[in-house]
């Protein structure tokens, strides 16, 4: 099986990488990161099939549209589409190509589609370790610039005297959404890794605004 996975991941990485992707946030670092976190993840579920998990992590974000697309929440269920056609081609396991195509259309927030398979709860848990922490914050601040958004508001960076808005603020999108993830978690230890690096996200935050002020 370690074989296969090592042969398939090989294969994985550059359907991937065969259309030129310029969102950094949603590169191969990325989808490396999120087959590491989902490894880690797959040790505490052996029942689970590790070569769907393998490849929803590597093309979950075949179709990736800018988070202010007004066709966002419809990219994963694109995206397992296009998955499906490609690893047909590429000769995958028929019978695993549906397990595929709901984790991808499961991992996506903006879809808000409940993950009904181990598989599924562990690519969305992986991905969505991926916006918190360190490397989430990264992420956050280079999405928000690509969408031309503001760090912080001019005079109110805690969000106390108005209505937070990410779309507007980098750093309200800490609150609005990152905050909510840990909840979310399908997964023990998702959600113990997930609450740890929320923690340090909002220490972030108040370091932020103390300076920002």
């Amino acid at each position: 099986m370690q074989q296969s996975i090592q042969n398939w991941q090989t294969r994985l990485v550059a359907i991937a990488t065969e259309e030129n992707q310029d969102d950094g946030a949603h590169d191969i670092s990325h989808l490396n990161r999120v087959w590491k976190t989902a490894q880690q993840l797959l040790a505490d579920h052996p029942e689970a099939d590790a070569l769907v998990v393998l490849a929803a992590c590597y093309l979950h974000d075949l179709v990736n549209l800018p988070k202010n697309h007004p066709d966002r929440a419809q990219a994963s269920r694109l995206a397992a589409q296009r998955a499906s056609d490609k690893l047909t081609d590429a000769g995958f396991p028929t019978d695993k190509l549906p397990g595929v195509a709901h984790a991808i259309e499961a991992h996506s927030f903006s879809a808000a589609i409940t993950p009904t398979t181990i598989e599924a709860k562990i690519v969305q848990d992986a991905d969505r370790l991926d916006a918190l922490g360190a490397v989430g914050l990264a992420r956050l601040f280079y999405t928000a610039g690509r969408m031309e958004s503001a760090l912080a508001h001019p005079t109110d960076a805690s969000g106390t005297q108005r209505d937070l808005n990410d779309r507007a603020y980098a750093l309200d999108h800490i609150e609005v959404k990152l905050a909510t993830l840990p909840a979310t978690m399908q997964t023990a230890a998702g959600r113990a890794v997930g609450e740890e690096r929320l923690e340090w996200l909002r220490q972030f935050r108040t370091t932020f605004i103390s300076e920002w002020q």
